[in-house]
């Protein structure tokens, strides 16, 4: 790996260079043989790089993650070490990102480096709260069991996620035909017969003129208005991706009328299911929380709990805090502070986190078998108001003797 560095000398001379090297002390070791002290060292990512295009082309799906904690947890059980374990894990990858990262994960371990630590270079990959279980399994000597628990967190995951898109597909194969039949009767069926009606000189009625009026200016201007709503849809997107951006979309999604209440079970079952993983293993609720709020997808949510995690370090506990904020909802603040009075915080949060996954699962199911009638009921009434029009043409034309 090439390595970009600045440092400086005994007299006092700064320089910038790049340096090759198996590892970051490797390259600190090579800096400091040239009489260098390193003031800032990080890896040489150059702007168009195959490596960089690839891994954000083809990133490693997270079944080969799982696959990856499962086999790793299987061969640590087997006897054999850790670093061999990567190596024949890593002859079995199929994917070519998680393969090269699995190589500087293994140099990194030749290097001295614990497991953990090398796995938490690579955030793209895998996650900082897992490697943080990684890191408590490694000092009580229970790392295989740390690695099946994260599979098996994951594979809840995946599972929920698969099962969600699975549902999707009628609904967004009805919504294709929808825009099909639309675009079909835009572009060419009403032209055609606006055209049809004006060469004839016939007085529409005002619905049809209006329709027909509509489906020429669309047919006129199409290119006009498919570049201005990809310029405003392309802006929204790149302004999502901000952090202001995400946050107020955030806190769009979570305000919608069905919507919102789904997203919100989910990401606090996220949350509490982590938390329980988290202290189960043995962490302070006080380093769980900033791993939880690492791994989370909602701004809102996030920020909510690390307000909480302010008020409780201040020795106002956590079940308080989170009574504060709506967003908390008041079976998990009943639970959390039936758990800070027994004892029992992470079998009460994974018992949160089962039931509030079960509703998010029934409202999602609830909402995918809506969405398909919803759809061919549109797709109904645009037909049909199409079909009224002409018909009504069809009768002033016949009114006027044609």
């Amino acid at each position: 790996m090439v390595y970009q560095y600045v440092a400086y000398n005994d007299n006092g001379e700064v320089i910038k260079g790049k340096l090759p090297a198996t590892s970051e002390q490797a390259a600190i070791d090579l800096l400091g043989y040239a009489g260098y002290q390193a003031i800032k060292l990080e890896p040489h990512v150059p702007f168009l790089s195959l490596d960089k295009l690839s891994a954000s082309l083809f990133p490693p799906k997270p079944a080969d993650i799982i696959l990856l904690y499962r086999q790793l947890a299987m061969l640590l059980e087997s006897g054999i070490d850790i670093i061999t374990s990567l190596e024949l894990s890593q002859g079995q990858a199929a994917n070519r990102t998680l393969k090269k990262v699995l190589g500087e994960v293994i140099s990194d371990l030749r290097s001295g480096n614990q497991l953990s630590a090398a796995l938490d270079k690579h955030p793209e990959v895998f996650f900082s709260t897992y490697c943080r279980l990684l890191s408590v399994g490694e000092q009580s000597g229970d790392l295989e069991a740390v690695l099946r628990q994260v599979a098996d967190y994951m594979e809840k995951e995946v599972t929920a996620i698969k099962e969600t898109k699975n549902a999707l597909i009628i609904p967004v194969i009805t919504a294709i035909v929808a825009v099909v039949t639309i675009g079909v009767l835009v572009t060419f069926v009403l032209p055609r017969l606006g055209s049809l009606y004006s060469s004839l000189g016939v007085d529409l009625p005002l619905p049809a003129q209006i329709l027909i009026t509509a489906a020429n200016m669309a047919q006129s201007y199409g290119m006009y208005i498919f570049l201005a709503v990809s310029v405003i849809v392309g802006w929204v997107f790149l302004y999502i991706k901000t952090p202001d951006g995400k946050y107020k979309w955030d806190r769009l999604v979570l305000s919608l009328p069905i919507v919102g209440r789904v997203s919100c079970l989910n990401e606090l079952a996220r949350y509490c299911r982590s938390m329980s993983l988290l202290l189960r293993a043995g962490l302070p609720l006080n380093e769980v929380i900033p791993l939880a709020v690492r791994g989370g997808s909602n701004r809102v949510i996030s920020k909510a709990l690390t307000n909480v995690q302010k008020d409780m370090i201040k020795g106002e506990g956590l079940s308080r805090p989170m009574a504060k904020n709506d967003l908390f909802l008041p079976m998990m603040v009943q639970m959390v502070r039936i758990g800070e009075e027994t004892g029992n915080l992470d079998s009460t949060l994974l018992a949160v986190a089962r039931s509030y996954e079960a509703e998010a699962e029934h409202r999602t199911r609830f909402l995918i078998t809506l969405i398909q009638p919803a759809m061919t009921l549109i797709v109904g009434l645009i037909v049909g108001l199409v079909a009224l029009c002409l018909t009504s043409a069809m009768y002033s034309m016949y009114g006027q003797g044609f």
